[in-house]
């Protein structure tokens, strides 16, 4: 059996083991838009462990991360891992925890429709699902475009870019349309456990085939000095520096898709046993795949731009035989797989619950798996384009999700925020960030997402002093069980 043919086989190997999953939460489904988009709030400590650790793995954490340290050294780690480290698990504690709570309260299934009721605002829904989409699609797609360029490089082009990007959207689709949440989420768990065992195995091998981390750290120093020591140029000014680490430690809980597995957990037990972890699992994952960029650099010495993207499967390919080949592709794929499904969950369940309003139950799910096919269509042509690197791509829709967190922090921790407020906070804020981001607008220092926020945040508060209030019977029943369990009441 020659090379490729192994590593497909490996591959086909894994797709069966997912699809069976999926099967298996089929069979447990219940014909209801909570069990379909939730689980039917139902998972316990690993399931949500995994669920939160599968859903973060990306191609921007493998590939982007991979591809900027290429360029940049052993500072990428410090530039996207320091300040989350610290920035992580406050933000589980001051929107993960109220929007659980929240979202029992107001039987709300997705991020959206939990503001929107909590502000008595439908249109508020409405304009968070347009929103989420705009900044979802470039994320999403960052997934495929990793699953491309990975099959493309362990196959030798025996499967195009194109053909692999197809197939890991159908894939994914054939499960997320039959088995909803259960069936993602428990494909996580596998799926978490296959590329984290993974990565964290082989950099070791790596490194020892390289004499060790000793050698490898001196062979780095000598031939790429550059690599070992950062300057304050861009990205890592120091207000750079501060504010993406923010932003990276803000998004994990601005992201939808990861909100949305929080409203999954049963109970706060469950819910705070999945959170203690899961900063140092992840921190550890952004530290190798630093590693792999810089050491990568001295096998391959010559992408220029995003070709750098292909740096870890380059590495991959360099140290290991078909069979492990196989398992790293099947990695990717998992982490691929286990992110995209819930991101294509996610805004297929705001859709029917927050726009569409009035759907039976059936028709919800109807409607969603409809969507979720629809999605995969515009994700694969974004895909095709390939319009920036992955990190870029990323780095935009971070922005534009941390561009939110105000609007949560001010919803569930101020009763006084308002309907109109959220709307002219969300415009303004977004408004900003294009204008930064394509500098329309002169930048007086650090990155638009600075802006962006502070923009958000004073608009909120600002336009709510002028505003008024949803009544008390909204707010109350929702602001009281929070404040309760944060110790203010």
């Amino acid at each position: 059996m020659g090379p490729e043919a192994t590593i497909f086989v490996v591959v086909v190997v894994y797709f069966a083991v997912v699809l069976a999953i999926g099967a298996a939460a089929f069979r447990r489904s219940k014909p209801t838009a909570e069990d379909y988009f939730l689980g039917g709030r139902l998972a316990r400590s690993l399931v949500m462990f995994m669920a939160l650790f599968g859903t973060n793995i990306t191609p921007f954490l493998i590939m982007g991360i991979s591809g900027l340290s290429y360029h940049h050294g052993y500072g990428v780690f410090g530039y996207t891992a320091a300040m989350a480290a610290l920035i992580i698990p406050v933000a589980y504690y001051v929107i993960g925890y109220p929007a659980w709570i929240a979202s029992r309260k107001l039987n709300a299934v997705t991020p959206a429709e939990l503001l929107a009721r909590r502000l008595d605002s439908p249109n508020l829904g409405r304009l968070l699902f347009l929103v989420y989409f705009i900044y979802m699609l470039p994320y999403l797609s960052t997934g495929v475009a990793g699953v491309g360029l990975a099959v493309d490089v362990f196959t030798q082009q025996a499967i195009s870019f194109e053909v692999a990007a197809a197939g890991i959207l159908i894939i994914t689709l054939i499960y997320t349309t039959t088995g909803g949440m259960r069936a993602t989420m428990w494909t996580n768990v596998f799926q978490g456990l296959v590329f984290g065992v993974f990565l964290y195995v082989s950099i070791f091998v790596v490194a020892a085939d390289f004499g060790g981390i000793s050698g490898v750290m001196k062979e780095v120093a000598q031939r790429f000095p550059e690599l070992t020591a950062t300057k304050d140029t861009p990205p890592f000014t120091t207000g750079n520096w501060f504010v993406w680490g923010m932003a990276m430690g803000l998004v994990v809980l601005a992201f939808p898709h990861l909100l949305v597995r929080v409203f999954a957990a049963k109970d706060v037990k469950s819910l705070k046993n999945s959170i203690r972890y899961y900063p140092i699992i992840m921190i550890g994952l952004m530290l190798v795949a630093t590693l792999y960029g810089v050491w990568g650099r001295i096998e391959f010495p010559d992408f220029v731009g995003r070709d750098s993207d292909l740096v870890f499967p380059m590495v991959i390919r360099s140290h290991f035989g078909p069979l492990i080949q196989g398992l790293a592709l099947a990695g990717i794929l998992a982490a691929v797989m286990s992110t995209l499904d819930a991101q294509m969950l996610t805004l297929s369940s705001m859709l029917t619950r927050d726009v569409w309003h009035g759907l039976s139950q059936r028709r919800q799910v109807v409607l969603g798996r409809l969507f979720l096919v629809i999605l995969g269509g515009i994700a694969y042509y974004i895909v095709i384009l390939r319009p920036a690197s992955i990190f870029a791509l990323a780095q935009l829709s971070f922005s534009g999700f941390v561009t939110l967190t105000p609007i949560w922090l001010l919803g569930l921790h101020w009763r006084r925020f308002t309907a109109t407020a959220a709307i002219s906070a969300i415009i303004v804020g977004n408004a900003v960030l294009v204008a930064m981001f394509y500098e329309w607008l002169p930048n007086p220092g650090l990155i638009p997402v600075a802006w962006s926020f502070m923009a958000t945040s004073v608009v909120g508060i600002v336009v709510s002093r002028f505003t008024s209030p949803p009544p008390e019977e909204v707010t109350e029943p929702v602001m009281r069980p929070i404040r309760r369990a944060m110790g203010d009441g």
